[in-house]
């Protein structure tokens, strides 16, 4: 079985290194970091990702800009999409969805949350 690449986006460390753990937990993926959405854009072509999670708030590119470029590049409109921020407003849920975001996720959660929909989402 090929090792699945999780892109994680998060200008916090903290936040990437409490995902990164999540996600390392939940099964055998290698985990891509970023520290912001232009990292994230720089990397894309260097990886075959199966999945990014996301932070919103981060300086240059925001995690909805990020999203809405994924969505418009053939070559990675089809990777799934976690939004994981503190915006929690139904508006911004509902923002992020329609951009392409798969799923979304309110800081702080539960880490069986994330880890349900990685099961989800990679099968």
């Amino acid at each position: 079985m090929n090792t699945r690449n999780i892109l994680i986006v998060d200008d916090s460390a903290t936040m990437r290194a409490m995902v990164s753990a999540i996600v390392g937990a939940h099964g055998d993926y290698h985990v891509i970091e970023a520290s912001s959405g232009f990292e994230a854009l720089r990397l894309l072509p260097r990886f075959s990702i199966d999945l990014i999670l996301t932070d919103i708030n981060m300086p240059d590119i925001n995690g909805l800009e990020l999203i809405r470029y994924l969505k418009s590049n053939p070559n990675y409109t089809a990777i799934p999409v976690f939004i994981i921020s503190t915006e929690g407003s139904g508006q911004d849920i509902e923002r992020g969805i329609k951009l392409g975001a798969s799923e979304y996720l309110v800081k702080p959660f539960p880490p069986d949350s994330l880890q349900k929909l990685l099961s989800k989402y990679l099968v």
